[in-house]
């Protein structure tokens, strides 16, 4: 038997996975989490052979999760088919990642394949990540980015990240300049929609 934790925020959607695998005959549903930051602790008490991992959840990110477990295998099962989330999925170590408006067969065949010791990818994504690249954004530009997205001003940036404003400025426009945009706003639009945030 295959030992499958869920970790998902919305409980449709976890509930559905949890109910769709236990279908399988050689897939166990031992546990589901609505946080990222419960999903350690449940693995620790549940012991599951694969960890299905949204990504933005409360708590901690289904991508700073996967950066942490390391006794299991973890498949991405998200909303988000975006090139920069899976780039940072396969460099935190995933084995696996299956958009959810994939065919409910395809993620028990994944499950199989991650435990065998596969790696799994949606093939639309791996193509698409292919041709787009790896983020062209420092870390530094993606923090400026980030306190930027929520309209802040180069004051608070600066006083947030402990910069000074003019740092604050040419990290602004050299992301700005990498992202193809107009402006701070659509830079961070531009660089979360490739997943690169």
């Amino acid at each position: 038997m295959i030992r499958v934790l869920i970790a998902d925020d919305q409980d449709m959607v976890r509930g559905g996975l949890a109910a769709l695998l236990s279908l399988e005959d050689d897939i166990e549903v031992v546990a589901e989490v609505a946080r990222g930051d419960l999903v350690a602790d449940a693995v620790l008490e549940h012991h599951p052979d694969v960890v299905l991992l949204d990504i933005e959840m409360p708590g901690v990110s289904g991508l700073a999760v996967a950066e942490r477990l390391r006794d299991c295998r973890v498949v991405i099962v998200t909303t988000f088919g975006r090139p920069g989330y899976l780039s940072r999925a396969l460099a935190a170590g995933v084995a696996g990642y299956v958009v959810k408006d994939a065919p409910a067969a395809e993620l028990a065949d994944a499950v199989r394949r991650v435990t065998s010791g596969e790696r799994v990818i949606d093939p639309k994504l791996a193509v698409a990540a292919l041709t787009t690249g790896t983020s062209p954004l420092t870390t530094r530009e993606c923090d400026v980015l980030r306190s930027a997205s929520s309209g802040a001003t180069v004051a608070d940036i600066a006083r947030g990240l402990y910069l000074t404003e003019g740092t604050v400025r040419n990290y602004l426009s050299s992301a700005i300049s990498k992202t193809g945009a107009r402006n701070r706003i659509e830079a961070a639009r531009v660089a979360a929609s490739q997943g690169w945030l």
